[in-house]
């Protein structure tokens, strides 16, 4: 039995079709990344899992219950992108509270330190930092000791140092054999944590599979280099398909690597530092979302 899944399940807001006819299973035990733009449906997609809205067609199971059923809440965790708590109580007062309300939760002191949150038991909310605050959300969600831990954009605000604390924490949950859905913008986060990436765009997924099957869906290649010539008009070739300047080195986007290659050369007898390597997950993702594909049968 899967974890988690949507069957056939469509959601509208007005005119807007947030989700048209989707298939989703959450395997358990994996840890599953969410990916697309900005309205691709992700956080719908959560909340139909979850239970808190309900799908106009199709069908969405938890844990093989309905998901609003307190058997299957019970043994989840949630962390959401818009979420709050009294901001006078502090944030022992707050796990101590929530975890009152599942039958078998952590200890409180696991909790903290799982999140990093040592040193600020006593610290009432409305002093925490906007990093911090996101860390007491993780630590609530892990407080019910959940077999299914649903995280929608769980690192926006935390510094570099903390986002790879919580990569870490991540990675130990999913080894106990917790079931993870991850929802981020931050490709590299997905890269290094899923085993799985789901690519929604338009309210429909257009692609999914493993982070190396996914960036195999672009057959682009990156090339780098230190040249003279102009950014201007290296864009202007009909074989490349984005150019950036990256630390003083020019950053080409092609499918034609060989000839963008030869281009260059001819251009520019001194260049130096060439390098070729394939596509990475960000110039997959692009490829998917802004050449609107869909996912093969």
């Amino acid at each position: 039995m899967s974890a988690a899944e949507l069957v056939k399940a469509s959601k509208r807001y007005g005119k807007i079709t947030a989700l048209d006819d989707v298939d989703l299973t959450v395997e358990r035990g994996e840890v599953l990344a969410l990916l697309g733009p900005n309205g691709a449906g992700k956080t719908t997609t959560v909340q139909l899992l979850m239970g808190l809205i309900r799908p106009e067609a199709g069908r969405a199971r938890l844990l093989g219950h309905d998901p609003r059923s307190l058997a299957a809440r019970r043994r989840c965790g949630a962390m959401l992108q818009v979420s709050g708590v009294p901001a006078t109580l502090r944030v022992a007062e707050h796990l101590k509270l929530f975890a009152s309300y599942y039958p078998q939760p952590l200890n409180v002191r696991e909790a903290i330190r799982a999140a990093g949150l040592d040193g600020l038991e006593a610290r009432p909310v409305l002093k925490l930092s906007g990093g911090q605050r996101q860390r007491l959300m993780f630590a609530l969600a892990l407080i019910g000791d959940p077999e299914l831990l649903f995280l929608d954009e769980p690192t926006v605000g935390l510094d570099v140092t903390a986002r790879r604390r919580f990569w870490q924490v991540i990675r130990r949950l999913a080894g106990e054999g917790r079931t993870i859905l991850l929802t981020t913008h931050y490709l590299e986060e997905a890269d290094a944590l899923a085993d799985r990436i789901v690519v929604l765009n338009r309210g429909s997924i257009v692609a999914q599979g493993s982070p190396s099957e996914i960036k195999s869906r672009t057959a682009n290649r990156r090339v780098r280099c230190r040249t003279r010539v102009p950014t201007d008009t290296v864009a202007r070739w009909e074989q490349v398909q984005r150019v950036r300047v990256d630390a003083a080195s020019l950053e080409i986007l092609t499918a034609e690597a060989e000839a963008v290659v030869r281009r260059l050369l001819d251009a520019d007898p001194q260049l130096s530092g060439l390098e070729v390597a394939g596509a990475g997950l960000e110039e997959a993702f692009l490829d998917l979302t802004e050449n609107d594909g869909r996912e093969a049968a």
